[in-house]
């Protein structure tokens, strides 16, 4: 991420963190210590709850769990609970994570690629393109590819009677969701909603009790249920920080001016990208850029690996890290997540024109 020497936006949410960490509540303790099944973290269970369901609207036929395993871990637990005697898995494969979410689901089923084969993750073809079975238990794709940052910018509709099944990981709370046209999202909550160790899965309760027999419990969606999401022993400081950050979200606006703050950021980035005269490229369709990650590659379309080399120590010395872009597609990569604020994302826009100015020739 971006970040410059301050915390962005999630100052409020780490400092009241930093107060409550030796005692919660006036408990005497730490969250960190506190037991699972003690009243205090029931409350905080309940209440990350409500309050998402509140910020998505969430309908009362759909379940909201907070489960461990992060995405990898759904990537089986969507088939192990979906499949419900089907054989057919339907994937629209867009990127790094889809392919390897469509590769473990092929564990348990036969999975369908819909769309036509990509040379190159840049786009999503058109849905007249697209492959689907009316056998298929699910419809699955990935909102927003983090690596090569393609991002769905609308709903695709699936055939009649298929759920549809989004993984939301990296775009999560960043925009406004209908979540009655889906079966099932998950989204692990590093990105946007809390740290490392929370899943959530929002699951609509007509597709619970069809687990297969060799799921194992901790990905079961209905025991999970029955459990209220402590089958066994979560999370509990990570769940306890995800609820501060759902709260946060809701007192600044909800999801609605979290989507106005990602468009301005993401603007104001691909504005400096696209007005480098190609110092700066973006291979990606236009009308499906991510807003959430932005991959570009300095010193020309291909890249230059030493002017990028250049580039990423100069950020480093303004503190701004986390930018380099991931190893299987190199180049430099800028996550604008809800942490990250529009003054932070202006550093860096000031930071690539200064760079341009210096070694374009």
């Amino acid at each position: 991420m971006p970040y410059t020497k301050g915390i962005g936006n999630a100052g409020q949410v780490l400092e009241k963190v930093q107060k409550e960490l030796l005692d919660y509540k006036g408990t005497g303790i730490s969250v960190l210590c506190t037991s699972h099944r003690s009243k205090e973290f029931t409350q905080i269970n309940d209440h990350a709850e409500a309050t998402l369901r509140k910020l998505l609207d969430v309908p009362p036929n759909y379940s909201i769990l907070f489960l461990q395993g992060g995405g990898v871990g759904q990537f089986a637990g969507i088939p192990l609970n979906l499949l419900n005697g089907s054989s057919e898995m339907d994937y629209a494969v867009t990127g790094y994570w889809s392919n390897n979410s469509a590769k473990e689901a092929g564990k348990y089923g036969q999975v369908n690629s819909v769309l036509p084969k990509l040379d190159s993750y840049t786009g999503i073809p058109d849905r007249g393109t697209w492959k689907l079975s009316p056998q298929a238990a699910y419809l699955y794709y990935c909102g927003n590819e983090t690596i090569c940052g393609v991002e769905f910018q609308d709903v695709p509709a699936g055939l009649p009677g298929v759920p549809l099944v989004c993984d939301m990981s990296s775009h999560f709370l960043t925009r406004p969701v209908d979540v009655s046209k889906y079966g099932l999202i998950m989204a692990a909550a590093q990105k946007n909603v809390g740290p490392a160790g929370v899943t959530v899965v929002i699951v609509r309760d007509d597709l619970l009790g069809r687990a297969n027999p060799l799921c194992p419990s901790i990905l079961d969606y209905t025991q999970q249920k029955k459990n209220k999401s402590i089958l066994n022993t979560p999370c509990c400081f990570s769940l306890y920080v995800t609820d501060l950050v759902l709260e946060w979200i809701l007192e600044n606006g909800g999801v609605e001016e979290m989507e106005r703050r990602c468009i301005e950021k993401s603007e104001s980035l691909y504005g400096a990208i696209d007005g480098s005269r190609g110092f700066y490229s973006n291979p990606v369709d236009p009308g499906c850029r991510s807003r959430t990650n932005v991959p570009f590659r300095v010193g020309g379309a291909g890249g230059d690996e030493a002017l990028e080399k250049a580039f990423l120590e100069g950020a480093a010395q303004k503190h701004m890290i986390q930018l380099k872009g991931h190893r299987s597609v190199g180049g430099v990569r800028a996550s604008l997540y809800n942490a990250v604020t529009k003054e932070e994302v202006e550093c860096l826009r000031s930071y690539m024109i200064e760079f341009q100015e210096a070694h374009q020739n």
